[in-house]
This record gives structure tokens, sequence and C-alpha cells, in this order.
């Protein structure tokens, strides 16, 4: 859209780019959440010359931001998780020294084993050697080996309880699907820093071009004063004309007043995001303000709708988040029900022993093996029972907050799009209501100069001219915010500056 005045530079200002104020990439979230990570240098804001670029604030904020690095470490901690849990199947090595130093007997051994847990069938392998020497009284008689010792592997089985699931898999799986919904989580964070990021950003671009406004509007009335103060001592023009000239002064000096604290205020709001190299906050000056009639219009709607919106929701890490948490809640119930089943568990030793008969005789020289079954089940099993129906109802409760949330979020993008059509039809009304108001200005400062006008008029001219000025910036302003809002619940990754 052309930007009409000198005053109303505010041309084709806010493009695309900036309004990236939108969050995420139109890529299903799965696949961009692998994707998002820290990229490139901080930009060290306090040391950049020039107009202050939207781009400029996306990686600042983006590469400093606390809330984001702190995202970043609450995944390193959910990754953390995963790897202690990956731990209850570690390799396990034990070994233990008995030996007798007074007695009659003076039998002692030495063992060593290694236990390896294994994930089907809660599956359990290990392997030891012993060795002993001297003579053990009959209630120890188990002790004795041949002279070389006595190697045994075995193995164990869970058959009902624990085959398919304990508490050591369904911690991997619980941490590994936690560490994804961190990893999401970190883009959440993402999207919604930049996201207020380029909303602060075209607040403090809209507040700085409302300046402009009142102050060429100031500048008109204290360029009068001077002609009318002139006229006054010459006695061609009463001098009531110059108190209500005052008084004009007077009013739009207090609007420009307003206009400057409305901008400081903006950049303080844009400096919580834009940040120096050091991550320190850099509070932006008007010197800073970018020249809006180099940067791209807001994009049509018609281009905005090209991806079905069912696509893009679906996408939407919320949703993505909310699939892992039923896996997660999925999981917990088997859990819970594995522990109704009765605890049937299968063992299998294969022992020998090796060098000259020691002192245990000839029934210690042989191969053996032997299987062994162990069977338990609590008889009311109240406690299993309790936890079942409460991991099934959260269960169905996080079914029916996912629900929730889609429908929230297909509204939500319904209303941005309704609130952009709007906003880009009201700013091309503006953008003709101030080419007729500056025409009606024009018009009666004509006839103000040939007698036939009213000062009253002009000044009401003027200001009403300056009023659809700032209707125009507030408009565009609108549509740059909406178009944000769009890109953020889009997913537009490259418009945010995380790409």
């Amino acid at each position: 859209m052309k930007r009409r005045t000198a005053l109303m530079r505010l041309g084709t200002v806010l493009g695309p780019a900036a309004i990236g104020a939108a969050l995420l990439a139109l890529a299903p979230v799965g696949a961009a959440a692998q994707d998002i990570a820290p990229v490139g240098d901080p930009l060290d804001v306090a040391l950049t010359t020039g107009p202050l670029l939207p781009d400029e604030v996306l990686r600042s904020s983006a590469l400093t931001f606390p809330s984001i690095l702190e995202s970043f470490e609450r995944e390193a901690a959910a990754r953390s998780d995963q790897l202690s849990a990956d731990g209850a199947f570690d390799l396990m090595l034990k070994g233990e020294y008995y030996d007798r130093l007074t007695g009659f007997y003076s039998g002692g051994f030495g063992k060593v084993e290694a236990r390896q847990p294994l994930r089907p069938y809660g599956a359990e392998v290990f392997g030891s050697y012993r060795v002993s020497n001297g003579t053990f009284p009959t209630y120890e008689n188990y002790d004795y080996t041949n002279q070389l010792g006595e190697v045994k592997v075995g193995a164990l089985f869970s058959l009902l309880r624990n085959r398919d699931i304990d508490s050591r898999r369904f911690a991997i799986e619980d941490t590994r699907l936690a560490a994804s919904q961190a990893r999401l989580d970190v883009m959440l964070v993402q999207l919604n820093v930049q996201h207020e990021a380029l909303r602060a950003y075209w607040r403090w671009v809209g507040a700085g071009e409302e300046i402009r406004v009142f102050e060429e509007l100031l500048e008109i009335a204290e360029a009068r004063q001077i002609g009318l103060t002139r006229e006054v001592n010459e006695g061609a023009r009463a001098r009531i004309a110059l108190t209500e000239n005052e008084q004009n002064l007077l009013r739009r000096r207090s609007l420009l007043e307003e206009a400057k604290r409305n901008f400081l205020t903006a950049a303080n709001s844009l400096g919580f995001y834009l940040r120096g190299s050091d991550g320190r906050m850099v509070i932006p000056t008007r010197e800073m303000l970018p020249d809006l009639s180099r940067m791209k219009a807001i994009a049509p709607v018609e281009q905005l709708v090209a991806t079905p919106l069912s696509d893009v929701i679906q996408s939407r890490p919320e949703l993505q988040t909310f699939k892992l948490a039923l896996e997660r809640a999925n999981n917990r119930v088997a859990l819970r029900r594995n522990d109704l089943e009765p605890s049937l568990n299968a063992s299998v030793e294969l022992s020998r022993d090796f060098g000259q008969i020691g002192p245990g005789g000839p029934g210690f020289d042989s191969t053996d093996t032997v299987v062994g079954l162990t069977f338990s089940v609590p008889l009311q099993r109240r406690t299993a029972r309790g936890a079942v129906q409460r991991a099934e109802a959260e269960l169905r409760e996080t079914e029916l907050r996912q629900r929730r949330i889609a429908d929230q979020i297909t509204t939500e993008v319904g209303n941005i799009l309704v609130n952009l059509n709007t906003a880009l039809k009201q700013a091309d009304l503006a953008d003709a209501e101030v080419k007729q108001a500056n025409q009606m200005v024009q018009a009666e400062r004509t006839r103000f100069r040939l007698g036939a006008g009213d000062f009253f008029f002009v000044n009401q001219r003027e200001e009403t001219a300056a009023n659809a000025q700032i209707n125009a910036i507030r408009a565009e302003l609108a549509g740059r915010l909406a178009e944000a809002s769009y890109n953020a619940a889009t997913m537009n990754l490259g418009a945010l500056g995380l790409e």
C-alpha cells in the first residue's frame, strides 16, 4: 500500500519479514522440533548504527532472551533424566570375599559376578566365577568348589507381571517422551518470544511515526505563530487570532508530549527483547527508527491461507505435545495394569567346576543345570486397581484437553484471519481519508490566505488531517500485528528468524 503524505510515511511499512511475529514453520512439528536450535552469533545491538530492522530484533531475542535459554536448559535436564533411566540396564559387577581367620574350619572363598538386565521379558542374564579353599561346615557345604573354581551362567525371565513392561522400561520410554516434549517446549518458547518481540518492534515503529505527525503539526502552528505575531504587530490582524493560535500551540505540544511518552514506553518494551551480545537490554532510540518506505507490504490474505489450516493446526507444537502426553498416559495405564498381573518368574542356571576335586568331594565335579519357578499374587489387589483407575482417568482428561485446545486453536486462527482482513481494508480506507483530509487542509489554507476563510477552520482541518494520519498509522499497525499473529499461529519459522 502506498503511504500518503510525508507526515504519514507509514508507507508500505511493516513487511511480512518483520511481521514475522508469527511463530513456527508449516513443517510438521515432529520434524521441525528437531531443527530448532540457537543459530549464529548474537548481534551486538549496542554497537549497531543506522536503522533497526526487524530481522535484527528477531536475531537478538532468539539468541539472548533469557526464557529461550532457560528452555534449552530444561531440555538438557530432560535429556539427563533419559540418560539416568537408561542406567537401569547398566551392566553390574559384584565382588565378594569370605574367609575364616580362626576356628576349627578354615574354609573361605572369593566370588565375582556380572549381571546384565535385558528389556525383553524383563529378563536378566548373569555369569559368575567362584573359587574356594579350606574346609566348610556341613551347613556351608554349598561353598565348596574344585581347585580351579566354579563357573556359573544363568538367566531370569518374567512370564506374567513385568513381561511386557515394568518400572524400568516404563521410565526409559517416559523420559524419552518427556525429552521430546521438552524439545517442543523449546519451540513454543521461541515462537512466543519471537512473536512478542515483533509485536513490541512494530508498536515502537508505530509510536515513532505518531511522534513525526505531531511534530509536523506543532511546527505548522509555530511557523504560523511567527507570521501572526508579525501581522498583529503591523495591525493587519486582531490579537485574538494570536491568542487562539497560542492555545493551539499548547494543545499540540501536549499531544506531542503524550506521543513521546508512548514512544519511550514502547522503546522500553522493545528493549526487553532487544539485547546485546552480553544479554543486557538495549533501549532503542529514535535515531534507530527504520525507513518504512523500504519495507515490504503486508502479504495478501490469499497468499497467507495458501496452506490448508487443518494441516497447519495439526502440526502445532501444542497438539504434538498432547500426542506425546497421550502416549505417556497410555504407558502409565499399561504399567498400572501390569501391577494387576500375578508374578510368575522363571530361572535357569548352568554351573560347572574345574580342576582337581576339592574337599567337597566328587559331588561337585559335575555340570549342573537348574530351573525354577516362583509365583505370587496379592488376593485383593486394591492398590493396583486404584492406580489403574487413576491412570485411566488421567488419560481421559488428557484426551478431552487435547480436543479443547485443538478447537481453541482453530477458533483463534479464524479470528486472526478476520482481524487481518479487516485491518487491511481499514488501512485502505485510512489512506483515502488521509488524502481527502490533506485536500481539505490545502483548500482551507487557500481560503484563509485570500481572506475568505476562518482561522478556526484552518486549525480544525489541520488537526483532522493529523488524526487521519494517526488512524492510518494505527490501522497499518493493526495489520502488522494481525499478520504477525497469523504467522505465529501457522508456524512460519522464517518470518520469526528461527530458520
